[in-house]
């Protein structure tokens, strides 16, 4: 195999979690908060989230209070913990096939590791990573910092350029480039085009499928 090592990121990457969660909790949050503005497209919320990012937009552009902030959060929370995403069809053959290869498979994620493990347990069809690193309350450990991935390469004794990052926003690519390992930028779930381009220009590969990235890897 090219690689030993697949560090997966969770939110759009393998399972449709936008679509399923982050929006819907999103316009709920401007009809309880911000009920006089009008919400942003799916496509602008995306662009939000890849630059400035979802807490500078919230308390930036629309200047939530700490208060607010919080009520947003229990809006999302309300959400995400009925909700299981779907997976991207063809991500769990490529995780199970690269796991009989051998292969090692990482999650490192912005969702939190209770959630990450029942999205796989209940759409994964007996899919399970090796090792889980979700959010963490300390910036130290947390995408883009490179702990994760050093936390990865001393737990299976490899070197970087035995892992491939799979991302579709900037904190993989940062903390891939920072690591010395290769980056695959995931443009399967969303097409903006500002997304996009900064991607391809700044990844090891881009692909619009996980048919190329499965061929990628075999």
């Amino acid at each position: 195999m090219k690689y030993k090592c697949l560090i997966l990121d969770h939110d759009d990457t393998s399972v449709k979690s936008t679509e399923e969660i982050h929006y819907p909790a999103y316009l709920e949050t401007m009809k309880n908060i911000r009920p006089e503005l009008e919400p942003l497209s799916l496509e602008g919320w995306i662009i939000n989230n890849f630059s400035p990012g979802v807490l500078e937009y919230f308390r930036d552009i629309l200047g939530f209070s700490n208060d607010e902030i919080q009520q947003e959060f229990e809006i999302w929370k309300g959400i995400e913990s009925k909700s299981n995403p779907h997976f991207f069809p063809g991500m769990i053959d490529l995780i199970k096939s690269f796991q009989k290869k051998g292969g090692i498979v990482a999650v490192v994620s912005h969702s939190v590791n209770e959630s990450i493990k029942r999205h796989y347990e209940v759409n994964g069809d007996g899919a399970l990573p090796d090792v889980i690193y979700g959010w963490d309350f300390d910036p130290e450990k947390r995408k883009p910092s490179v702990w994760p991935v050093q936390q990865i390469i001393d737990k299976y004794k490899i070197i970087p350029s035995e892992i491939l990052m799979v991302d579709d926003l900037k904190p993989g690519l940062t903390m891939a480039k920072n690591s010395g390992i290769d980056i695959a930028g995931a443009g399967w779930g969303h097409d903006v085009p500002q997304v996009r381009e900064y991607m391809q220009e700044h990844c090891n590969y881009y692909f619009d499928s996980i048919e190329g990235l499965s061929e990628l890897i075999k």
